[in-house]
């Protein structure tokens, strides 16, 4: 229950973020928000990370779904065992549903924080938490997943050796 509310609360700061944005600086405008370091810039995305696919705003949204749909059905289910599972499916599943929203509302994904110290793509709230979740979940499914099986299997082939270990 932790995880759903963290979910909606990352949802919600996503797209108040995005409606903040939209209303108060024009498309292609800037505001500083860190000197030196990073500014709020309103962009229309249509594309993924740094506008990759931007001519194929359907498939990044049935992406986008599949995904989102992937990662409810696997909490429901409880694939996730421990806080680190948890915590990465819930910044992915606010992240996906964040853009989701998005795509499905305006045809575009409300983009905003600029780094001025480096020239990189521009990003919002739900591009962070696919960002930090994506590579946890990596590291859940690498730690985790699997990993009652290979231990109760080695146990079971161990048990099947005769005595003398051959």
């Amino acid at each position: 229950m932790l995880y759903a509310i963290l979910a909606a609360a990352l949802v919600a700061v996503d797209q108040l973020v995005k409606y903040l944005v939209r209303a108060h600086i024009p498309l292609g405008g800037s505001a500083p928000l860190i000197p030196h370091v990073l500014e709020l810039t309103y962009v229309q995305n249509t594309g993924a990370a740094f506008s990759l696919l931007r001519q194929h705003t359907w498939l990044l949204t049935l992406t986008s779904t599949v995904v989102v749909l992937a990662m409810c059905g696997l909490i429901l289910k409880g694939f996730f065992k421990n806080r680190l599972g948890l915590w990465s499916a819930a910044l992915v599943l606010a992240g996906g549903v964040g853009n989701l929203f998005d795509r499905a509302v305006f045809g575009f994904v409300t983009d905003m924080f600029k780094t001025t110290f480096m020239d990189f793509a521009v990003f919002n709230v739900a591009d962070c938490c696919i960002t930090v979740g994506v590579p946890l979940l990596f590291l859940y499914v690498l730690l985790y997943v699997g990993g009652e099986e290979k231990k109760e299997g080695g146990d079971d082939d161990a048990a099947q050796l005769p005595p003398d270990g051959r």
